[in-house]
């Protein structure tokens, strides 16, 4: 059963990370989440030590959002470029184009915002992206090794193509929220992934 202190983090987490979503974290303060929430200072103090202690919650939760929806029917996917490409689909569709956090991507807004700064915000943001590239290139290794993947192809530099089409494209369906740009993308990469395989071979005559 959730306590009502805990109820009280959980609105709090969601009303800080709906704000650094909308406004970015320097420009929101605690009075405005205080604005927000209707509690007082005591009380956000009494769960929070700091408004980046509150990032990090609000870090911590869009990570539960986000791999709730991109992975949503993908592990049991046996073809690893089939897996990547409904990974892509997902976090497309159903995390940006979903509207799971207003149609911004946290992620990606951080990562523009606090590019440069030293600190553990910047930190983890960066470790994010690489552990998603790294995964994507996990991927890329098994079908590499399965032979669903044309010889001589980089690995690392796939995925971090992918993982820069997807943040592209978020940047741009934030700024415009026109779905097509969306749904173009993942027809793009679908397309990327498939010219990645082997050129079938001659059929037996």
């Amino acid at each position: 059963m959730t306590t009502k202190g805990e109820k009280t983090r959980q609105e709090i987490v969601g009303a800080a990370l709906q704000l650094f979503s909308r406004r970015g974290y320097s420009s929101t303060s605690v009075a405005d989440v205080l604005a927000a929430t209707g509690i007082t200072k005591g009380g956000l103090y009494g769960h929070f030590r700091s408004k980046e202690d509150l990032w990090h919650a609000a870090y911590a939760r869009t990570v539960h959002v986000w791999r709730a929806l991109v992975f949503r029917g993908v592990r049991e996917i046996a073809d690893p470029l089939e897996r990547i490409a409904r990974t892509v689909e997902n976090d497309l569709r159903d995390y940006i184009g979903g509207e799971a956090l207003g149609g911004r991507c946290f992620f990606f807004s951080m990562l523009v915002e606090l590019a440069g700064q030293p600190g553990p915000m910047c930190d983890r943001i960066l470790s994010g992206f690489r552990a998603f590239s790294g995964l994507l290139q996990s991927w890329l290794e098994e079908a590499d090794r399965g032979g669903v993947l044309r010889p001589g192809i980089d690995h690392r530099e796939v995925a971090d193509f992918l993982v820069t089409s997807i943040n592209g494209a978020a940047a741009l369906y934030a700024a415009g929220r026109d779905p097509r740009l969306l749904e173009d993308t993942i027809r793009q990469v679908r397309l990327h992934l498939e010219a990645l395989r082997p050129a079938p071979g001659p059929s037996p005559g």
